[in-house]
């Protein structure tokens, strides 16, 4: 049997055992990308943090996945996929044991930093391995079953951590990754061949470093920007200014040197560089949403953490089966239609967040949520075999290395602005609000009488004003996010159509 690097088809017993292999390796990196959110306050006590230390937790990981994932493709080259992927595997896997020992904050945020850097090349070789494992006619068929680890992980990450959390510990949420490590390990050992490194590709230490400055500085800036008032921030504006100013030296740098570490003419395919467009699309409406609901449904319903994992589960069971679908029938039409399907659907599904308030009930939030799963589970699948139509085997590796940065970045950019905006709205919503909380308003006195002026009434109304303020700054952001999915429809016409329509 020989997979990735011959670039052959690999025996049809077999494809099903790697596709299993591959989705557990994504779901290692994609899941620990949110399972370990609600888990923070526990983590808060035990390692004596403070609120904005222990959000180091979290951009540690993220932040040296978003540098290391370009890395993926030269790795591969260099090691072989099967070696590369293996270490990444058990890399994962033990700093995930550290993660759960770790006695202090300092340990934490180093061991989660090794973490998201053994993780980052996870996704991108699980598909590049998938891809040449199938037959071209079936890439569409295994996007979909690959697919539902890549969309469904960071929806169960917060049920799944909540849950561990709240019955074990919040160590556990690292210690559960043992047996899925040591499995996924077992099937690359033993499904996984490939013909090894391939010595060829010097390493561009100037580009790698630029652009590793470029996407740190970003992704920090994103992740602490609410935290620290965005520009108003000497750091944010640090952080702005050495990510701009990086990213153009390095293409500069790119188009001047004779190997540069990213190849720029691969967006000279217009599928690529249109798909990475969508595929940040997709990760804005599946992370940023994902974000934006559980902080709604616990600070404005009063829902428990658990409780909030089970409402949002349905999304993911709403990708799942719209994957299967498209699994069935990808090769029927052409693949922009299920792209502009699953958009539109995704749409709809914000147009009725756009209808919640505060009173709302939870089956209109479940069914919601697994409306918009069943509109994007039709978006990736098509997409990723669309942006790999036309690529020779050799640039997978690197375009699903992009793939896997633009989506997580399109979720950074979609949680930043609009958690941003949600404070802002949130503030002014307030301001015109709160002149009718004061007896001067004859509504106010027909409401609570002469008698309502005491402080513990003016605080329930107080507080009561927030909360409206905040559903108002909700729907606000809904509203942005449904017109943002409609106005990228149109630019479908943009991609070239991909092989399903051509096996029509």
């Amino acid at each position: 049997m020989t997979v990735t690097a011959s670039h052959q088809p690999t025996a049809r017993r077999h494809r099903l055992l790697i596709t299993g292999t591959m989705m557990l390796a994504t779901l290692l990196h994609v899941i620990d990308a949110t399972i370990a959110n609600v888990a923070l306050p526990h983590m808060q006590g035990t390692l004596l943090a403070t609120q904005d230390q222990i959000s180091w937790v979290l951009t540690s990981y993220i932040v040296c996945s978003a540098i290391l994932t370009p890395l993926a493709g030269w790795l591969a080259d260099r090691l072989g996929r099967r070696r590369l992927l293996m270490i990444a595997v058990i890399g994962f896997t033990v700093t995930s044991m550290l993660c759960g020992a770790a006695a202090t904050l300092e340990q934490m945020v180093m061991f989660r930093a090794l973490q998201g850097a053994f993780g980052a090349t996870l996704v991108p070789l699980s598909q590049a391995i998938l891809l040449d494992s199938y037959p071209p006619e079936e890439h569409g068929f295994v996007m979909s079953l690959w697919g539902v680890a890549v969309m469904v992980g960071p929806i169960m990450g917060p049920t799944l951590g909540g849950w561990l959390t709240e019955e074990l510990s919040w160590r556990w949420v690292f210690y559960i990754n043992l047996p899925v490590g040591m499995l996924c390990l077992f099937g690359v050992l033993t499904l996984i061949h490939d013909l090894g490194p391939r010595r060829g590709r010097p390493f561009d230490l100037t580009g790698f470093a630029l652009l590793a400055i470029s996407l740190g500085s970003a992704q920090l800036m994103l992740d602490r920007g609410e935290l620290n008032d965005w520009f108003h921030s000497t750091e944010i504006m640090i952080e702005a200014t050495v990510a701009g100013v990086a990213l153009v030296m390095f293409l500069i740098h790119a188009v001047t040197t004779s190997h540069p570490f990213l190849d720029l003419r691969l967006f000279e395919d217009r599928n690529v560089s249109v798909g990475l467009l969508f595929a940040a699309l997709a990760g804005l409406v599946l992370i940023a949403t994902a974000a934006l609901m559980p902080p709604f449904l616990q600070g404005l319903r009063g829902y428990p953490v658990l409780t909030v994992g089970m409402i949002l589960a349905p999304r993911g069971i709403g990708m799942m089966i719209a994957m299967l679908i498209f699994a069935r029938i990808a090769g029927r039409f052409d693949a922009r239609i299920f792209v502009a399907f699953g958009f539109g659907i995704a749409a709809l599904s914000i147009w009725q967040m756009t209808q919640f308030n505060l009173d709302i009930d939870a089956w209109a939030v479940i069914w919601s949520g697994a409306l918009q799963g069943f509109g994007l589970g039709f978006v990736w699948p098509p997409l990723s075999t669309i942006m790999f139509a036309t690529l020779p085997p050799h640039q997978r590796t690197d375009v699903a290395s992009l793939n896997a940065l633009a989506r997580n970045l399109g979720g950074s950019v979609g949680i930043a602005a609009l958690v941003a905006i949600l404070s802002q709205n949130t503030q002014a919503a307030r301001a015109e609000l709160a002149p009718s909380i004061s007896p001067l308003n004859p509504a106010w006195t027909a409401v609570v009488g002469s008698g309502g002026q005491g402080a513990v009434t003016l605080a329930l109304w107080d507080t009561e004003l927030t909360r409206q303020a905040a559903m108002i700054a909700y729907l606000n952001d809904f509203r942005l996010m449904m017109f943002v999915v409609l106005a990228a429809i149109p630019l479908l016409v943009l991609l070239k159509p991909g092989p399903l329509a051509a096996r029509r």
